[in-house]
């Protein structure tokens, strides 16, 4: 099998159901969820598999989830079949739940760092904020997909901040606060999130 094709060498790529220029937004969408996939896959060569092993699993399902929203936003099928759902996204919410608990209280606001596997971690949370904001432009374009794809994206980027906080703390590296942060987190960070 060759890896290329010379299909693409005009511009255009295959979706689900149809092709379109490389640079439509749905692709723009699907093309930054695949870097933070991959970005996914560098913090977890950092991560100590024997201190980590709850985190390692949590990204290798997490990546697999990313494919599953890469190929809805691809489908453009009339009857498509998508595979992302909401326990995917209520998973993310219970595991937030139980590594909010594990860090130090916060009270101020934070910067990436620390760690090299906290800084990839923080790198994927940006870039799903940015993968996010796009299923929101297709969205009010009037693109179909399934809406669920942006809620996981939601609550995966709340996951990689508090994950990447519990990748500084397992390695008794504090956070790196920002100097001129008023207190901003009533309850030590537990429901606060960086974002909506």
């Amino acid at each position: 099998m060759n890896i290329y094709t010379k299909t693409g060498d005009k511009g255009q790529t295959g979706l689900i159901g149809g092709r379109t220029d490389k640079d439509n937004p749905r692709v723009e969408a699907y093309g930054t969820i695949d870097e933070v996939n991959s970005f996914i896959g560098k913090a977890m060569t950092e991560l100590d598999r024997e201190v980590f092993t709850d985190l390692v699993e949590d990204l290798q399902t997490i990546q697999n989830e990313l494919f599953d929203c890469g190929g809805d936003l691809a489908d453009v099928r009339n009857t498509p079949q998508y595979k992302t759902n909401e326990e995917s996204v209520e998973q993310l919410e219970r595991r937030i739940d139980v590594l909010m608990d594990e860090p130090p209280l916060l009270e101020r606001f934070i910067l990436p760092g620390g760690t090299p596997a906290a800084a990839t971690l923080h790198i994927a949370r940006t870039i799903t904020r940015r993968a996010e904001r796009q299923t929101v432009s297709l969205a009010k374009a009037g693109e179909e997909f399934p809406a669920v794809v942006q809620r996981y994206l939601n609550r995966l980027s709340d996951y990689l901040f508090a994950a990447a906080r519990v990748a500084n703390s397992r390695m008794n590296v504090a956070d790196n606060e920002y100097v001129r942060s008023a207190k901003v987190f009533k309850d030590g960070g537990r429901s606060k999130k960086r974002e909506e």
